[in-house]
C-alpha cells in the first residue's frame, strides 16, 4: 500500500533537528513508500498560532505526523493533535506517554560530558542550562547525577534560554568567579556566547576554563577553539521516527519508546585543570 504523505512538525528549536529530517526525507520515503513532504514549522506555544499549525497538517492528506517535542511549541502542538491521526514524537524525554517517541538520550549525555571534565582534573563543573519544560532538562539532571556520583561540590545552576546572547551574559557571571574552571552548556550556541564572554572577560579555553556544549553544532569544530560537545545523531532520530510512523501505518506492534545514544566528541575547548 501506498500511504499519503507523512507530515514533519517542527518547532524553535528544531532548526538543527529539521534541516537533518529534510536531509533524511528521501530514504525515509523510500523506505516508508509514503512522501515526506509536509513540513509546518510552529515557533510558538501561543495558542492561536499552535491550533494554526495543526490545521494545517489536518488540511493535506498526512497519513501521521512526526513531531520535534524539544521545546514547549512542540508540547503544546502534540497536545494539539487529535487522536484520529497517528503521531510519533521524537524529543529529549518522555512528556506524552500516550504517543510512541524516539528519545535522545540527554541525560547519558550530560554525564559523559561532566565525567570528561572531571577526569581532567576539575574539581567540579558549573552548568548553563536550557529552559526547563515542567520537568528538569535531561541534560541539567545528567550534570547534577554525574557531580553528585563522583562526590564533588555541586554549584548552581545558571539558567539561560536557547540562545548565544544568553550564554554570553551567563559567561559574564561565571568569569568573574575565580573558581570557575569548567563549564557545561546546555546547548553549543550558548556555549559559543559563553566561550565570546570569557575571551572577552580575558580568559583563555581551555588554559583557564573549558567549555563543553551540546547538540554537535555545524560550527562547533569551525569555532575557535573547535568546541568539544556531545552530538546528537538528529538523522538517525529522523529515521527511527519515520520506522516508527510506518509501523503505526502498517498495522505492526509499535514500540512505546526507542533510545537513541549521543556521542561525545573532545575537540580543543577542553584541557586540564589549570593551577592555582
Amino acid at each position: 500500500m501506498v500511504w499519503p504523505s507523512m507530515s514533519i512538525v517542527t518547532v524553535r528549536r528544531g532548526r538543527r533537528v529539521w534541516t537533518s529530517f529534510l536531509r533524511l526525507t528521501p530514504a525515509a520515503a523510500c523506505s516508508s513508500r509514503a512522501t515526506a513532504r509536509a513540513v509546518n514549522v510552529v515557533e510558538t506555544d501561543e495558542s492561536t498560532v499552535v491550533d494554526s499549525g495543526v490545521d494545517l497538517v489536518l488540511s493535506q492528506p498526512v497519513a501521521g505526523a512526526v513531531v520535534l517535542e524539544f521545546d514547549p511549541p512542540g508540547e503544546a502542538v502534540l497536545a494539539a493533535i487529535p487522536d484520529r491521526l497517528p503521531v510519533v514524537a521524537a524529543a529529549g524525554s518522555t512528556r506524552h506517554a500516550t504517543v510512541p517517541h524516539v528519545i535522545m538520550d540527554d541525560r547519558a549525555g550530560a554525564i559523559a560530558a561532566t565525567g570528561h571534565l572531571l577526569a581532567l582534573g576539575h574539581r567540579t563543573v558549573h552548568h548553563v542550562a536550557i529552559p526547563p519544560m515542567g520537568v528538569p532538562a535531561g541534560r541539567s539532571v545528567g550534570w547534577h547525577d554525574a557531580l553528585e556520583a563522583a562526590g564533588v561540590p555541586i554549584p548552581p545552576l545558571v539558567q539561560a534560554d536557547w540562545e548565544p546572547s544568553s550564554g554570553y551574559a551567563a559567561g559574564l557571571v561565571l568569569a568573574r568567579d575565580p573558581e570557575v574552571t569548567a563549564v557545561l552548556c546546555g546547548n553549543d550556541e550558548l556555549a559559543f556566547g559563553v566561550m565570546r564572554a570569557f575571551a572577552e572577560s580575558g580568559l583563555r579555553v581551555p588554559e583557564d576554563v573549558s567549555v563543553v556544549g551540546f547538540d554537535g553544532h555545524p560550527l562547533a569544530d569551525l569555532w575557535s577553539p573547535p568546541l568539544t560537545t556531545v552530538e546528537q545523531d538528529f538523522v538517525e532520530l529522523g529515521r527511527l521516527s519515520f520506522g516508527l510512523l510506518e509501523d503505526m501505518l502498517e498495522g505492526r506492534p509499535v514500540a512505546r519508546s526507542v533510545t537513541t545514544m549521543p556521542r561525545l566528541i573532545v575537540r580543543q575547548s577542553t584541557g586540564p585543570r589549570r593551577d592555582t
